[in-house]
């Protein structure tokens, strides 16, 4: 073997042995705990992020459950190291971990995202095909409730309307309590919270099924966005302090304001971001069309398919979409796993 050879055959050598060791060092970690997230596109996102994960990098993940606040208090602990879909900013926890360095945000998953109080188009505007009045033909503002909480009346208190609330535990369920007070419709309107998101789901399907009025928080990415035509009610522009005293249970004079604009992240704990560069490069270049991500999540929700099978169709069905997030020889690894 002459010097050539011998110096190619030790550099291969070198390099399957650092190859070797890489891949035993991924085996070896401990799994990454990512949140098991209760809502429909936070559970999809999970489980696309979590493939990538373990079939792109080789590293084992494993899912804990529990409220927002109670995951965002694990992140800061790096009880948890990943919460994929993280509305930051939204509650005191994230934005106390966030300043003292404990978490961080990355990315900007999903453009366009939105929340609000939301009805039926057919409240305002009737539904001919369906022989259904308007209602409320003159609701456009969250003001304009004060008239009409007999239209949305609450089964359990007729004198009063219902609010269809997020479930307990919820950043925005905090939120939502606080805006009524703050337009006035507390005294007016029942604070209704759901057990589950996905009893919330059913309450507000089962209602535009039936084409009866309801009243509801929702968000966007979501099936039911993509399956109903619906209308945003307006509020207050947003400001800043304002959006302060609705994310404090404790304030006892609430301002109104529109929810703080929208920015999806994946969060995650201070060591994950100093342990992972490499995964972390990857979660800064997250970008899921909503467009795609709603109709991804409409199929789901209809045919109840499980969020680990429902991320395994949209990488098999979005190619285009991840493979730019990632290295070529990432992207080959997952789409030969797929």
């Amino acid at each position: 073997m002459n010097k050539f050879s011998t110096l190619l055959a030790g550099l291969m050598l070198a390099l399957g042995l650092a190859n070797t060791h890489n891949a035993v060092s991924a085996e070896q970690r401990p799994p990454i705990h990512f949140g098991a997230i209760g809502w429909e596109s936070g559970a999809l996102t999970t489980e696309i992020l979590r493939l990538i994960v373990e079939r792109g990098y080789g590293y084992t993940t494993d899912t804990f459950p529990g409220s927002t606040v109670s995951m965002e208090v694990a992140l800061a602990s790096n009880d948890l190291q990943v919460i994929a879909e993280e509305w930051a900013g939204r509650s005191p926890a994230w934005v106390k971990a966030e300043q003292a360095g404990q978490v961080f945000a990355l990315g900007d998953t999903v453009k366009h995202a939105e929340e609000g109080w939301w009805v039926p188009a057919y409240v305002i505007e009737g539904d001919a095909a369906r022989k259904l009045k308007p209602l409320a033909p003159e609701l456009r503002s969250v003001d304009d409730l004060k008239r009409y909480p007999q239209v949305f009346r609450d089964p359990e208190s007729p004198d009063k309307g219902r609010f269809l609330n997020s479930p307990s535990g919820w950043t925005s369920e905090t939120v939502n309590s606080q805006k009524l007070k703050a337009y006035g419709l507390d005294e007016l309107y029942t604070n209704f919270r759901s057990g589950s998101g996905a009893a919330m789901d059913a309450e507000i399907g089962s209602a535009i099924r039936r084409g009866q009025p309801v009243l509801f928080y929702y968000w966007n990415p979501t099936p039911l966005m993509g399956r109903y035509k619906l209308i945003r009610l307006q509020e207050p522009p947003f400001d800043a302090q304002a959006w302060a005293t609705l994310t404090d249970a404790a304030n006892p004079d609430p301002k109104g304001s529109r929810s703080l604009p929208a920015k999806l992240s994946i969060g995650v704990s201070k060591a994950f971001r100093d342990g992972y560069p490499d995964l972390v490069a990857v979660f800064e270049q997250v970008d899921l069309p909503i467009d795609r991500l709603n109709k991804a999540l409409a199929v789901m929700s209809e045919k109840r398919t499980p969020p680990r099978e429902a991320a395994l169709t949209f990488l098999r069905d979005n190619p285009e979409v991840w493979k730019a997030w990632l290295p070529a020889e990432v992207a080959t690894k997952v789409e030969g796993s797929l």
